[in-house]
């Protein structure tokens, strides 16, 4: 063996079989599900109107009257951006069935099998942002449309994930997959399936790869457009965002296949939580750089702006580092790192712990490379605003939380081997720090 084995002290006992439904449950969100389901939505539209009208700056009602001013801005959908959802999803639907791609397995599931998935979210970028661009080239529509519809297509796509949500629900409880705790609205919140399917069309995998991550960068470009429209510019700091977001993307479906690896797809039941963050949380509030900057057209130093590349190439470094040292450790455990052997803990459960490379340094350093391309993107909106870190935080936060749920989760499968690799790997996510 090429490979240099991390030995466990002592003999490691076998571990009793997980049953991961009771796992995802008992390392879930506890009781803060009610919380989120509540807040969010509303949070969403807060964060919009701040935007749309008071320029990005936080907006704090002082009377009933301001209050309900703001819940009378709740736009309801318009014809056209009813229009627009239908032939967004649906040719993103079109697109995912019939876009040329390669099928690939996932990773194993409980009973050992694995299931198909078809990757062809590279060819689906590409059609889709030449049919943008063709569409507004040629006048149908115009760049700015994303932008001036924003609320409406909002309220629209937000109904959509709670129809599809209970659609989800009603389609697990008559699964004989299904795995439910018996609160109906944790089970609505948190989902009743792990791989909702349609024939061999992955609801899951679809809404978590396709229409938001798609609309999020057509968002961003049609708020670049309507800076130029109404400002006749536009700025270095949304360039830089846009193009920085955008490649964020690009590389995302260039390595589509590591997304099966991740822990929504891998342990995450699909529910309310998964579906209103993939279709409305990512594109509407992962866009708030843009539209930010859509009324802040000053440029930045060119001191700051170069600083802000290099904090994104860094961090997009470290990010895709990290995630292709795993995958490629998955595929083929004698390829060296880093030009030598790898190091990781043989598991009593046969699986093995990589240890070595940027698995050496932290055990999610792909973490704190995303939130180095995160603290980026905000940088280009200046310090006048806090709204603009909301990513930052929200996201320093998601992973925080989700790296403690990770870190139970494995404790609880892997035992006095995953204390071995607590001891070897110190670090959770910020080398020295955290």
């Amino acid at each position: 063996m090429s490979q240099k084995q991390v030995p466990s002290e002592g003999q490691s006992p076998v571990q009793k079989p997980v049953d991961p439904e009771a796992e995802v449950e008992k390392y879930g969100f506890g009781s803060s599900w009610l919380p989120l389901m509540l807040l969010l939505p509303p949070l969403v539209y807060y964060m919009w109107i701040c935007m749309a009208d008071h320029q990005g700056a936080l907006y704090l009602p002082t009377s009933g009257a301001e209050l309900l001013g703001l819940l009378q801005r709740v736009p309801a959908p318009t014809i056209a951006s009813v229009a627009f959802v239908v032939l967004w999803f649906g040719g993103q639907i079109l697109l995912q069935l019939y876009a040329p791609g390669r099928w690939v397995d996932g990773t194993p599931l409980d009973d050992g099998s694995r299931l198909p998935y078809k990757m062809n979210g590279w060819a689906a970028l590409w059609i889709t942002l030449l049919g943008a661009g063709l569409v507004c080239w040629m006048g149908w529509v115009p760049a700015t449309f994303l932008w001036d519809e924003l609320g409406p297509i909002l309220t629209t796509i937000t109904l959509l994930s709670y129809g599809l949500s209970i659609f989800l629900y009603r389609k697990g409880r008559a699964s004989p997959e299904k795995g439910t705790t018996g609160r109906v609205m944790y089970d609505f919140f948190i989902g009743t399936q792990l791989n909702p399917r349609i024939g061999r069309f992955d609801l899951k995998l679809f809404c978590e790869a396709r229409p938001g991550l798609l609309l999020w960068v057509l968002i961003n470009l049609s708020v670049a457009a309507k800076q130029w429209q109404v400002h006749h510019t536009v700025s270095t700091p949304m360039i830089a965002v846009c193009l920085f977001q955008l490649f964020y993307i690009v590389d995302y479906y260039f390595h589509e296949e590591a997304i099966l690896s991740t822990w929504d797809v891998k342990h995450e039941r699909f529910g309310w939580m998964l579906c209103f963050g993939d279709l409305v949380w990512v594109p509407f509030t992962y866009s708030l750089q843009a539209q930010y900057l859509l009324s802040h057209p000053r440029d930045l130093p060119t001191w700051a702006t170069l600083g802000i590349i290099v904090l994104n190439v860094l961090g997009y470094v470290v990010f895709r580092g990290t995630n292709l040292q795993k995958h490629r450790f998955g595929r083929n455990p004698e390829r060296p790192i880093w030009g030598k052997p790898a190091k990781f803990i043989q598991t009593a459960r046969g699986t093995k712990l990589l240890a070595s490379g940027f698995w050496g340094i932290a055990r999610h350093l792909n973490y704190c490379g995303d939130l180095m391309m995160a603290l980026a993107w905000c940088l280009t909106c200046g310090v006048s605003n806090l709204l603009p870190y909301f990513y930052i935080l929200y996201f320093t936060w998601l992973l925080v939380h989700r790296e403690r749920r990770d870190d139970a989760f494995c404790h609880a499968k892997y035992g006095t081997d995953w204390e071995e690799y607590r001891r070897r790997v110190p670090w959770r996510i910020f080398p020295g720090i955290y």
